[in-house]
């Protein structure tokens, strides 16, 4: 059990909720056959692990992932959660598809997964509910977040972030106004405002299943928006800032920027050289192997590749295979590709399985990377 210094008692405690019911998949051929939750991310990982990982980093026993659609993938890999030492007797994870066996139900939206999954709330040992989604990328533990939640007597926090640039992925991002105290006054999407809400929030149990019921009792479908936004002035609502690596992925734009941007040393080492580290499923495979022609500069690769090609500013998953004569520059190749001789490929993303004959040439912009979904061959 976490026990918290400075007021908290070992009766304040956590569990996690990943909602992604409203995550909508947009980042096109790589969300054909999954959520976006479960797409490929910096070589060995997926989304969702960060949001995991930052749950599990704070002490975080007992997780719910709300799923609806496409989550076969996710199940794979997650798997019983051991990766993130969630394989458990008492808590662990939890993947809670859609329950509509309740004839009387009246639940609509994310609040139909709250209502139906009811138990795994008055189960639980925790007091209060950390909740977030998949698509705010970070590597962080909420403990200075959930202790300021406790010391400050507030009834919701939010986990929000100011950015330097605006840029489209942050469109989707509710914008946060505080008074002097940090008290939440405004929630809006005031495009001039730099301080966002990142998604991530803490309540109390008790008052997310009264506003669960309240919500569902006015025929509200968004749990968030309805029972939270819709309250702002009437809740005690605080604002707490995230510092440090951040990012949104909601768009093939955002996932091809923020994945070239680890290319850059300090970006990478803020996101993963600290502890604690991010975690993923661990799947063994035989070190790289750089063959007679090969040819590698700033790139990012996963174990089980082989080289025998020019990589340039690129991203490798495990398993990739560059013949004699490829050229990649500024791509994303994932697991499992084999890229045949004297193909060249520039600004593109390869899903998983996909297998380039030779003598192709494949150029995609910057802007708008060119996107192969799975197991095609081209």
């Amino acid at each position: 059990m976490n026990i918290l210094a400075g007021g908290a008692s070992d009766m304040d405690t956590l569990m996690g909720v990943i909602n992604l019911d409203y995550e909508l998949d947009l980042l096109n051929e790589l969300t054909y056959f999954r959520c976006g939750a479960s797409v490929p991310f910096a070589g060995r990982y997926r989304i969702i692990d960060f949001s995991l990982s930052n749950m599990v980093n704070t002490s975080i026993q007992e997780v719910a992932i709300f799923a609806r659609a496409k989550y076969r993938s996710l199940m794979d890999h997650l798997g019983t959660g051991g990766d993130w030492e969630l394989d458990r007797k008492h808590g662990g994870l939890f993947i809670l598809p859609p329950d509509w066996n309740d004839p009387t139900d009246i639940s609509r939206g994310d609040l139909s997964h709250f209502h139906n999954n009811r138990d795994f709330f008055t189960r639980g040992r925790a007091s209060h509910i950390l909740v977030s989604g998949s698509q705010f990328i970070s590597n962080t533990d909420y403990e200075a977040a959930f202790q300021s939640h406790l010391e400050r007597n507030a009834e919701v926090t939010l986990i929000c972030t100011e950015v330097n640039e605006l840029t489209d992925e942050h469109s989707q991002c509710l914008r946060v106004e505080t008074d002097e105290d940090g008290w939440v006054t405004d929630l809006s999407h005031d495009a001039g405002n730099h301080y966002l809400f990142t998604g991530v929030y803490i309540l109390g149990k008790e008052l997310l299943l009264d506003l669960v019921d309240d919500c569902i009792a006015h025929y509200k479908s968004h749990f968030f928006f309805d029972g939270i936004k819709e309250k702002v002035g009437k809740l005690k609502i605080q604002a707490h800032s995230h510092v440090g690596y951040s990012a949104y992925i909601n768009s093939v734009e955002s996932y091809y920027r923020h994945s070239m941007n680890l290319l850059d040393a300090r970006d990478y080492r803020e996101l993963f050289m600290k502890k604690p580290f991010v975690k993923t499923k661990v799947s063994s495979q035989p070190p790289m192997k750089y063959c007679g022609q090969a040819n590698v500069s700033n790139c990012l690769l996963a174990n089980g590749c082989s080289i025998d090609g020019t990589v340039e500013n690129s991203i490798l998953f495990r398993g990739v295979k560059v013949k004699r004569g490829a050229v990649i520059k500024n791509s994303i190749i994932m697991q499992r590709c084999t890229i045949e001789e004297n193909v060249h490929l520039e600004n593109v993303i390869l899903d998983k399985d996909v297998v380039v004959t030779k003598d192709k040439t494949f150029i995609g912009a910057k802007e708008q990377p060119y996107v192969v979904p799975k197991r095609k061959v081209m």
